[in-house]
């Protein structure tokens, strides 16, 4: 997430009440998770687990619950709650907005686009042309949608991640202040729900088709000209790359790529970074042909043991 301006150091130390390290006047142009974060974000880290990872990121500003050592050209901001801060700064810069209308006076649609009854299409949402929106879809605050895109009724595009930090009086979640990106040419079948970013965009490339009841994570990036069916459930933070095919009822696991030209086999768990270009089966996944001999051979188990008789 980029900050509609720059802010110093100290503006934002103001803003959460809470220490500093370094130039009060060091440059802070946005916030963002550790894996998308850029010179001039903040990114938040409280568990010492994670310090060294925070500290050497590409992040210039680390919100940490813990004074340490600043790394030279880099600035901290030192919480007591760095989770609770990184919320605060969310609502500050990316607030919600109520509406009570069915289409938001900020939202731009393009020439030729079709919306169907009962759909809501939220705060400053931009969509292009010649698509169509089938009813009861909702389309939440900011999201991107290019042109010739189908969307069929019951979807709902930009719902928070799912992204909690337990604590004793229960679960806090981390507010969603990102987007969702949907490039032209994509469809995207009925009744399936596409989060958005916590701080960065959920996208979903160009020619893309993704079946009925498919859900996608917050942040994941979904290549070009792939393939979704039914009742897939791709976690947050995925990298699909181009020309995937997911058949239906598979599941991934959060933070992996699944390389570009894979085939995965309905009912599979990608429990891992796969390589592009190939076949995969079951889980724990392997390749399709590896894991279907594997099967073969289990089932002639009480032959094999007749025979040692």
């Amino acid at each position: 997430m980029k900050f509609p301006k720059q802010h110093t150091l100290q503006e934002i130390a103001s803003l959460i009440q809470c220490e500093f390290v370094g130039d009060s006047n060091f440059p802070v142009l946005g916030m963002n998770e550790i894996h998308v974060v850029e010179p001039g974000d903040i990114v938040f880290v409280d568990h010492p687990k994670y310090y060294d990872k925070a500290l050497q990121s590409k992040a210039t500003i680390v919100l940490i619950n813990k004074k340490v050592d600043c790394p030279e050209g880099k600035a901290l901001l030192i919480s007591e709650d760095p989770f609770r801060d990184f919320n605060t700064l969310t609502r500050h810069f990316m607030p919600f907005q109520g509406a009570n209308v069915s289409i938001a006076a900020t939202a731009k649609i393009g020439i030729g686009t079709q919306i169907q009854p009962n759909t809501f299409i939220g705060n400053h949402v931009t969509i292009g042309t010649n698509c169509l929106i089938h009813s009861n879809v909702a389309i939440y605050d900011h999201t991107v949608i290019g042109d010739n895109v189908i969307i069929h009724a019951g979807t709902v595009i930009g719902a928070d991640a799912f992204y909690y930090k337990k604590r004793t009086e229960g679960f806090d979640q981390l507010l969603s202040g990102g987007r969702v990106v949907i490039e032209n040419n994509v469809g995207i079948g009925a009744l399936c729900t596409i989060d958005k970013g916590v701080t960065g965009d959920t996208t979903i490339g160009e020619g893309t088709k993704i079946d009925n009841q498919v859900h996608v994570g917050h942040d994941t990036v979904i290549g070009k000209k792939c393939l979704i069916a039914s009742q897939t459930g791709i976690a947050g933070c995925v990298i699909i790359e181009d020309e995937v095919t997911l058949w239906g009822q598979v599941g991934t696991t959060s933070g992996i790529t699944i390389g570009a030209k894979a085939v995965v086999l309905g009912q599979t768990g990608v429990t891992k970074s796969i390589e592009g270009g190939k076949s995969y089966f079951g889980t724990p996944i392997e390749e399709s042909r590896e894991k279907l001999k594997q099967l073969a051979n289990i089932k002639r188990i009480p032959e094999i043991l007749n025979q040692l008789k």
